[in-house]
């Protein structure tokens, strides 16, 4: 017999709390966001999400404590086909309205494309799937029959970058799509200072600080900015280059262009994975952020820049320049370190406050209640 429901229901089916990063966080605003619009929302997160064996970092989980304003169920083991039934089983009788799921990497494409065919059973529930990619950065064996599995589970896709979109559409994937940006995150407190950011680092420097912040991965091209460094304008002005994150590969390759080129005392490495209290710290401490990926769908870092009025240098690859009006909120460069160099002595030329002006007109598009109601315009 169907639950009987008084208001609308929505069930975010991926990461949240325990686990820590990006779409955790994402889920977990968005959900605030559908709660407060009158919906009943729910979080399906992993007991397991990766095996140990699998995840590259240091750990998957977070040392923040637990918020008590979601509604949470950590249920669902990525790699136990019979605990995908019995999810599945749970959430076709549960009846929501939407089942909202995230696609990030075809090896959670088993696992969630089971359990949303079940789900679909009940004929009511839509299943509606946020892709951050449709196609790895990294490519493995398994890969497209993952991720077809998975695709063939959904009703409508949402993307949140036009080269997303490209992609599904050069995958064939005939459901409905619509694209919505990445909203900014708001929940990592307001800015401060730059000193005060600096102290709270222990970052001791007069200096401009160019801020590369997240994991470390080569697709996100942070040898091609080591080498920029190098560049004789740039070692001139004494700019240093802070690289917050935690490395998801080996960290020696990275030390050793930092000797070649004599940036011992150009860059600053905190390798490690950066917690929600400290962000904002790194972010008010920076006088510009730079993503210098060799390819790319969209960033998380993105909004948490436009969050806190700090202008970025982007490479043109994927969707990255999508939230960066050229010469007006940033810089676009190619991704090479002559280009890069080139943006960086370009940014300081002009300087930080002239792209500030624009980049606070430009991110009043990006609103977690713009996104909300572009789901639920998907889901009539």
């Amino acid at each position: 017999m169907p639950t009987i429901k008084t208001s609308p229901s929505i069930v975010f089916l991926g990461p949240s709390y325990p686990y820590r990063g990006g779409i955790a966080s994402f889920s977990e605003s968005l959900a605030r966001e559908f709660t407060l619009k009158g919906f009943e929302s729910t979080l399906y997160t992993f007991s397991l999400q990766y095996p140990s064996f699998l995840f590259p970092g240091k750990t998957q989980y977070s040392e923040a404590p637990r918020p008590k304003d979601l509604n949470i169920k950590q249920v669902v083991n990525s790699i136990n086909p019979f605990n995908w039934i019995k999810v599945g089983l749970e959430l076709k009788k549960k009846r929501p309205d939407i089942v909202l799921v995230r696609f990030w990497l075809p090896f959670m494409g088993p696992c969630f494309g089971t359990i949303l065919r079940i789900v679909a059973r009940n004929k009511f529930t839509k299943i509606i799937c946020i892709a951050d990619n449709i196609i790895p950065h990294e490519k493995r064996i398994g890969d497209s029959l993952f991720t077809s599995y998975f695709t063939k589970s959904i009703h409508a896709f949402i993307a949140m970058s036009e080269q997303v979109m490209k992609d599904m559409n050069m995958l064939g994937i005939k459901q409905k799509k619509i694209f919505l940006p990445h909203p900014i995150f708001n929940h990592f407190g307001n800015q401060v200072s730059k000193q005060e950011g600096l102290k709270e680092l222990k970052i001791q420097t007069d200096k401009k600080i160019i801020l590369f912040f997240g994991f470390i991965r080569h697709y996100k091209g942070v040898d091609i900015l080591l080498k920029a460094m190098a560049d004789q304008r740039i070692k001139e002005n004494g700019y240093v280059l802070v690289i917050a994150g935690e490395f998801y590969e080996d960290e020696e390759k990275y030390l050793n262009i930092i000797k070649e080129e004599g940036l011992e005392n150009q860059v600053i490495i905190h390798n490690k994975f950066i917690s929600e209290e400290n962000i904002k710290y790194y972010l008010s401490a920076a006088d510009v952020l730079i993503q210098p990926y060799r390819h790319a769908t969209q960033s998380g870092v993105t909004p948490l820049a436009l969050h806190f009025n700090l202008p970025m240098i982007v490479t043109r690859v994927g969707g990255l320049s999508e939230s960066v009006v050229d010469k007006q909120t940033g810089l676009v460069t190619e991704p090479n370190s002559t280009s890069i160099a080139d943006s960086i002595i370009e940014y300081f030329d002009t300087g930080k406050e002239a792209f500030v002006t624009h980049l606070k007109e430009h991110k009043k598009q990006y609103t977690w209640a713009f996104m909300a109601d572009g789901i639920i315009e998907l889901n009539e």
